[in-house]
């Protein structure tokens, strides 16, 4: 649930004010996807070409790099002028977030890898996309409180 004041306004006529530490709370975001993304690329690869290789090679180290890039606190939960009440993304979208979820059914097709690196990878992704809904949810208490950044201390600690 999100706890913030809500403008009475409509949003557009509220200027966007910055959380304090937002700055380098989104550029230790980024850092930490990129050492996933890396960390991702150095897993050993399958001995045959195949669609889940192809994948754990490419396409999930860039949807890594492009997750946390992507994390934005001004798409939080939020109502709309005319009431609706909108679930934010944090930033990430559709496409993006499919990719994280589909992690856990995906690795386990990665039968080369051990199955200490298959949950290494599942926990990564699911550090990723539970940072995007702390954002959405609450962003000042995920950037002011430390939480966001104990999110990539979590993935740090999954990839080493």
């Amino acid at each position: 649930m999100t706890i913030t004041h809500l403008p009475a306004g409509p949003t557009d006529d509220v200027p966007y004010a910055p959380w304090d530490g937002e700055e380098e709370a989104l550029a230790a975001a980024a850092a930490a996807g990129r050492r996933a993304a890396e960390w991702v690329r150095s897993l050993p690869q399958a001995s045959a070409p195949g669609p889940v290789g192809t994948w754990l090679l490419r396409d999930l180290p860039e949807t890594i790099e492009t997750a946390t890039a992507s994390l934005d606190p001004q798409d939080c939960d939020r109502m709309e002028s005319n009431g609706v009440m909108v679930d934010g993304t944090g930033g990430i979208d559709e496409e993006t977030r499919s990719a994280l979820v589909a992690v856990p059914c995906a690795v386990q097709d990665a039968r080369w890898l051990t199955p200490d690196q298959q949950i290494r990878i599942v926990a990564v992704a699911s550090l990723i996309t539970g940072a995007a809904r702390l954002l959405a949810e609450d962003p000042g208490t995920a950037i002011t409180t430390g939480e966001l950044s104990r999110m990539w201390a979590l993935v740090d600690h999954a990839i080493a």
